[in-house]
């Protein structure tokens, strides 16, 4: 039978480690989430803000971005001839 040496010694190693080092890196991993969930939180509140303040910027900057993906889908289609690819082979 062939089996991973890494996954094998990963597995090894978490059998192996102290129910306390287990609950101290989770502690850490709910720690880490629970700060990136209140930064995810207040850039979005402050997006928020800001387009509410500024609505006609924030209408212009969805717009650029509409007219740049806009922009790589037209350059993508005139890349493979003109048309996009039907049934993933081009001629």
């Amino acid at each position: 039978m062939v089996t991973d040496t890494n996954t094998t010694d990963i597995a090894t190693a978490a059998n192996e480690a102290s129910p306390a080092a287990l609950d101290t890196a989770l502690d850490s991993a709910k720690s880490f989430l629970e700060t990136a969930q209140e930064a995810i939180t207040d850039a979005v509140e402050a997006t928020v803000g800001a387009a509410k303040e500024n609505p006609l910027a924030a209408a212009a900057i969805a717009a650029g971005a509409a007219a740049a993906v806009g922009g790589v889908v037209y350059a993508a289609t005139q890349r493979s001839g003109g048309e996009a690819p039907k049934g993933g082979k081009k001629k």
